[in-house]
């Protein structure tokens, strides 16, 4: 992974933007990605510690050698099934700002499939009919392979006051 994300650091082909790496993951069958320079790790499950009283998108706490982080169910916010543990199941660890401080936090993901060049240009909007997704957390779909993936964004997905109130 070290070797990919070092083609960031190359100059931007004349006359267009710099691709960005991006992060191909899936959860629930569906294929999702994050900017590569927000992932902090990618790591095997783990115990994990639940939160008694939290709400249902931040369930429990992890240990990242040493820093507690909040294990985040993105499931809750996609509006997605819940579904058991795969082998091929990896903890994706982010570090982003989340209401203007820098912030560790973890993602299941059923599998981590690879990490891809992309122009974020080629994005498209989420068409309306049909998206299953709340659109505040998604910035856009683009091709991958024969599939389509879905970029989402991290601005809004792990704001703590994003989406609807859920009780335990």
């Amino acid at each position: 992974m070290q070797n990919t994300l070092q083609a960031r650091d190359k100059p931007a082909p004349a006359g267009g933007p710099e691709p960005e790496m991006m992060l191909i993951f899936r959860l629930s069958g569906e294929i999702f990605a994050l900017p590569v320079s927000e992932v902090h790790e990618i790591l095997d499950p783990m115990p994990t510690t639940p939160v008694p009283g939290a709400p249902a998108f931040a369930p429990a706490l992890i240990n990242v050698r040493g820093a507690i982080a909040p294990l985040i169910d993105i499931r809750q916010r996609l509006r997605m099934q819940a579904m058991p543990a795969s082998e091929q199941a990896r903890i994706i660890v982010l570090e982003l700002s989340v209401n203007g401080a820098a912030t560790r936090l973890a993602i299941i993901a059923d599998a981590v499939e690879e990490v891809i060049e992309t122009d974020r240009a080629a994005l498209k909007p989420v068409p309306e009919l049909g998206a299953r997704w709340p659109e505040q957390y998604v910035t856009g779909v683009a091709r991958y392979g024969d599939s389509l993936v879905i970029l989402l964004n991290t601005d809004t997905l792990f704001r703590p006051d994003a989406g609807p109130t859920f009780q335990v």
